[in-house]
């Protein structure tokens, strides 16, 4: 009898599990060492996959109707709720209320009175907690709409009720421009005016970015011309890691001695600016309440309208594939089981190597995605975003978040990493998305500097070959060979991120002319360019800036930025004076724009300008169909490249000699063309003239337009 009940809660178990894997669900089948074991995995994934159903339409968050506040969390899997209401930030002991829940685990309550300016969080307690325990952790409410955060670790939060004031736009609006237009500077807003050389008063915050009369800021960035900017994250976010050599909430940082995130990808809250860039700091001051009197809020509607007075398009980089580490009291604690991807004993799936997923394909996850991007589209104007290791979202998500989107500003723009969770440029591009293409970042450049160099110094990374360059060129269209895109203008070009080395690092070590492991005390000599690595810039910024496609560059990469660890710092990093490649944790020298780098390396920053002037001039090197696009293969080297490009009235020839070995010479076709770009300089002005013949130095191009 036994055996047959066995049998039978053994074969239960089998079909069980058998429609959890066709469903999709993550089973981890070798760690399941008994029925009991098994049991508690059934049990869990039923009451996982039973969250599925529950949604709801109404308005989450706080706020005011007719004279009373209402405060509405979601949480299906809570069975109390507690609201905790403050006076003032940092007070020990607030006002508590138990909210009620309806149908939809919507956990609610109403209060008499306009309850503008309060501090507020939540107490969340789910089965086997105690009620009576007033240890729980505050957690603030995900649909805040401001919040202040205290400068420690674990970065405590609370929510502020917000009254939404009419701000005057000064009749500014979005700036719409087709996708192909797009000239993409990605920025920091810290990073460009934290550095004395900016002469920001208010340095490194919102205020400063917008100063006028400074060499840095909003006023360098126009000089530019670039039309759009890309902020790294500015959503409110967890700075703050773990003391170095600590152990705190289970973890020990044995890899971070400056405890701190500055790049942002640890997003805190989805609706709220980032506290942090509304003062200016010299150096962070811990253990403070900042942000709380929600001053951020108009603060970045200022920076927005600033840039929108300049013609200059607003993006920022989104982070909604996982949530800050570097925290208790948010989704973690609301509702642990419904908002994230979880294995099948309850634990963080982090594909995003982030320590936690977001559910994004639960219908209420979804919900508040798409809710707060078209609020930052709506009550700040946004423009556009660009979703970081996009892949992690769901399909559908990512479907909806565009169709929602473009019902607001049919020109917002989308772009994304298409990877995190897989790799899937083509499926965002049939998606409407802009995906980063790494595959020019890595074929022009390279993949890494030691062994991975790229066309520019003359040789083919990975399976590059002149057929991919000229793929490249024409936007890596899907109807060539290993192309990913329906439209060039989801393929966003660069050679330079945040991430990894900036190109002028890059070139410094691949070239061979700087050693990684050299200590660098004099950091202008080290940044200015030699007459080899000025050649490799110039010719990575040419070919960027003839391809067709979204282009974009990072801040400092148009006077080759070397991201060189401040040597005399006190901060135990054995790096300290080397060039770094991964910089996301320094909120020092290592990151700010440092504009007298800028004067140093101005021959490059002038032919930026020139390269960028040139699009933005000629549609042609933007909008030329892919049949007027005609390529012509150098005789005595795979590295020379010249294609002619006509659109509507104007013909151009663009000429390539990436040998790094020999000069190469050019026949031209039958005609006068006057010289654009050179080895030294680029624009839209007449240099000189030049027929039939014309030689090209190692690692030089060209652009010529037909008389």
């Amino acid at each position: 009898m036994r055996r047959t009940s066995l049998l039978i809660l053994m074969l239960s178990i089998t079909l069980f599990l058998s429609t959890q894997i066709l469903k999709g669900e993550i089973l981890y089948l070798k760690e399941i060492k008994s029925p009991k074991t098994i049991l508690d995995t059934i049990e869990f994934q039923k009451r996982y996959s039973d969250l599925d159903k529950f949604f709801s339409n109404k308005k989450l968050g706080s706020y005011v109707e007719n004279k009373k506040t209402y405060f509405k969390l979601f949480s299906p899997s809570a069975v109390n709720v507690k609201l905790c209401l403050f006076n003032k930030p940092g007070d020990k002991n607030g006002k508590e209320y138990l909210l009620s829940k309806d149908g939809d685990s919507v956990w609610e309550i109403e209060l008499d009175g306009e309850l503008y300016g309060k501090y507020y969080g939540y107490k969340v307690y789910h089965a086997g907690d105690d009620i009576s325990n007033s240890n729980m952790p505050v957690c603030v409410d995900p649909y805040a709409k401001a919040v202040t955060s205290y400068t420690t670790y674990m970065n405590p939060r609370l929510a502020i009720v917000t009254k939404e004031e009419k701000y005057d736009w000064e009749g500014t609006e979005w700036i719409q421009r087709d996708w192909r237009d797009l000239i993409i500077y990605e920025m920091h807003v810290r990073d460009m005016t934290a550095h004395k050389s900016s002469g920001a008063k208010k340095s490194g915050s919102y205020k400063g970015l917008t100063e006028k009369n400074i060499t840095g800021g909003l006023s360098y960035i126009k000089s530019l011309g670039v039309n759009t900017v890309e902020l790294l994250p500015s959503q409110e976010f967890g700075n703050i890691e773990i003391p170095f050599k600590d152990s705190l909430s289970g973890k020990y940082n044995t890899w971070n001695p400056y405890e701190r995130n500055h790049w942002g990808y640890m997003t805190s809250n989805f609706f709220t600016p980032a506290a942090y860039y509304n003062e200016s700091w010299n150096t962070l001051k811990w253990n403070r309440w900042i942000g709380k009197d929600g001053s951020q809020i108009k603060s970045f509607k200022d920076m927005v309208k600033a840039f929108h007075k300049e013609g200059i398009a607003v993006m920022m980089d989104v982070v909604y594939n996982h949530l800050s580490e570097y925290e208790t009291g948010n989704l973690k604690q609301i509702d642990k089981e419904y908002y994230f991807r979880l294995d099948s004993r309850g634990n963080y799936i982090a594909e995003s190597y982030c320590g936690n997923d977001l559910k994004t394909e639960r219908q209420m996850m979804r919900r508040l995605i798409i809710e707060s991007i078209l609020y930052w589209m709506k009550e700040y104007h946004v423009d556009g975003f660009r979703f970081d290791l996009g892949k992690l979202l769901d399909w559908k998500t990512i479907e909806e978040i565009i169709s929602e989107a473009k019902k607001v500003n049919p020109s917002v723009i989308f772009t994304c990493e298409p990877w995190g969770g897989g790799y899937d440029p083509a499926g965002f591009s049939l998606r409407g998305w802009a995906p980063w293409n790494d595959q020019v970042r890595n074929g022009i450049k390279g993949e890494n500097p030691n062994n991975g160099l790229g066309w520019i110094f003359g040789q083919w990374y990975g399976n590059n070959s002149l057929k991919r360059i000229k793929s490249y060129v024409n936007g890596t269209l899907v109807k060539d060979t290993l192309g990913l895109f329906q439209k060039k203008e989801h393929s966003v070009n660069y050679l330079e991120s945040h991430d990894g080395y900036t190109l002028g690092d890059f070139i410094r070590l691949g070239s061979r002319e700087v050693d990684p492991k050299k200590i660098i005390k004099d950091v202008d000599k080290n940044v200015k360019l030699t007459p080899n690595q000025m050649k490799l810039n110039k010719l990575g910024a040419l070919f960027l800036f003839t391809s067709q496609g979204i282009a974009m560059i990072h801040e400092g990469q148009e006077f080759a930025r070397s991201k060189v660890i401040p040597f005399n710092i006190k901060v135990m990093d054995s790096d300290k004076g080397k060039i770094d490649h991964n910089s996301y944790n320094k909120d020092n020298e290592t990151n700010y724009i440092n504009y007298k780098h800028a004067m140093i390396n101005k021959e490059l920053v002038d032919y930026y300008k020139g390269l960028i002037s040139l699009r933005k001039t000629y549609t042609s090197f933007r909008q030329a169909e892919y049949e007027n696009i005609i390529f012509t293969d150098h005789p005595k080297s795979k590295f020379g490249l010249c294609y002619t490009l006509k659109h509507e009235k104007d013909e151009f020839i663009v000429l390539f000699n990436a040998d790094s070995k020999q000069e190469l010479e050019f026949t031209l076709p039958e005609g006068r063309y006057d010289v654009l770009v050179d080895k030294n300089s680029a624009g839209t002005k007449t240099m000189y003239e030049v027929q039939g013949k014309i030689g090209l130095e190692t690692t030089t191009g060209m652009v010529l337009k037909k008389k």
